[in-house]
């Protein structure tokens, strides 16, 4: 897949950045491997919100996606790739040969016609699904299990992957997109590959009407509102806010560490890279140039 730019016709269209979808399933998905999906607004089950800025959005329904792989041996070929408004990436339909059908995060490179299949000692091929035991160290994976049999939870967003550097007794040693280095069994499944539609990162919304059809509202800067409501708010004119910065609840925004001690902490060889970043001021603005890991 490629970027598709636009002509500036309007205001939008000049910086609007988008993935060219050509090739991709226009249809609607198999209304069997598919069910409802209702819009919380970032409310819980006493109507009260506890997650902001969501709200409204396109009608959509979830695709039920086969993150287990668990039709050992059953070669399945690819009817088509299609678009998943709720993922980053697209989602490849298999038919296998008892004639069963399931979605799966599609690989990038799958191409419709392909053949793939799960099991142990398979070929190395893209979309294969096989234990982490039977790949060699360097192969790219994703779709990686952290338990043996409660399927892939690790690289399954838009052109990610994990890298397998190799073997310590039971252990197979991944080093993922973000710098960490862990431990897993080696038992655990994984599929071989990136994931698809890598352009995703390089996308420009363009205007903010999309981001309201993907359900995302706008979000209110702490210093624009009443005391009641934030930390910040409040105040004879225009502040700064009178304080470090702080979340809604008064809890630090300035990098304060409140990851619990995990029980999975003992896997976890090196910890995950600080991101570095590089800032250029233009015409009084200030742009990302670089992030670096």
């Amino acid at each position: 897949m490629s970027l598709k730019t636009y002509k500036p016709y309007t205001k939008s269209t000049r910086s609007t950045i988008l993935i060219d979808r050509k090739g991709i399933w226009k249809g609607s998905p198999i209304k069997s491997l598919t069910r409802g999906k209702r819009s919380s607004g970032g409310r819980n089950n006493l109507g009260r919100i506890t997650s902001r800025s969501k709200g409204a959005g396109h009608k959509k329904r979830y695709r039920i996606i086969d993150f287990y792989r668990n039709k050992v041996d059953v070669m399945g070929k690819v009817e088509r790739i299609e678009y998943d408004p709720n993922r980053t990436s697209y989602i490849a339909l298999i038919k296998y040969e008892d004639n069963t059908q399931t979605y799966i995060i599609c690989p990038h490179d799958l191409k419709v016609g392909d053949s793939i299949v799960s099991g142990k000692a398979k070929e190395i091929k893209i979309g294969n699904n096989m234990p982490l035991m039977d790949i060699p160290p360097g192969t790219l994976i994703h779709n990686v299990e952290l338990i043996e049999g409660n399927g892939g939870k690790l690289a399954r967003s838009a052109g990610s992957s994990v890298t397998l550097s190799g073997f310590d007794e039971e252990y197979a040693i991944i080093k993922l997109s973000s710098g960490e280095t862990r431990k897993v069994r080696s038992n655990c499944k994984a599929t071989i590959g990136t994931v698809s539609n890598p352009d995703q990162k390089n996308i420009q919304i363009g205007k903010a009407g999309r981001n309201r059809w993907k359900g995302k509202r706008p979000m209110v800067r702490g210093v624009a509102k009443n005391p009641v409501d934030h930390p910040h708010g409040g105040g004879e004119g225009k502040t700064s806010g009178g304080r470090n910065p702080v979340s809604p609840w008064g809890q630090s925004a300035k990098g304060l560490k409140t990851r619990k001690p995990q029980r999975s902490d003992k896997f976890i060889i090196t910890r995950r890279k600080k991101r570095n970043k590089a800032w250029r001021v233009e015409f009084g603005k200030v742009h990302l140039l670089t992030q670096v890991y």
